[in-house]
């Protein structure tokens, strides 16, 4: 694991660790898939998915006048 990390990725940061760790799962997981195969399946499970700004970065927006 720690090699497929420090192989993909230039900087990672501990908070998203985990996020880091299921992607490689997710590799490990469908290896036999070619990428393009392997990116399809990752769209399937996104559909009728809505990730908000709020969510994703887990602020608020500063509001303005």
């Amino acid at each position: 694991m720690k090699r497929a990390i420090k192989g993909t990725y230039v900087s990672v940061e501990p908070f998203h660790l985990f996020r880091y760790l299921d992607e490689q799962a997710f590799r490990f997981n469908n290896r036999v898939m070619n990428d393009a195969e392997r990116f399809a399946h990752a769209l399937k499970g996104i559909i009728n998915k809505r990730l908000t700004y709020t969510a994703l970065t887990g602020s608020e927006l500063p509001q303005t006048c």
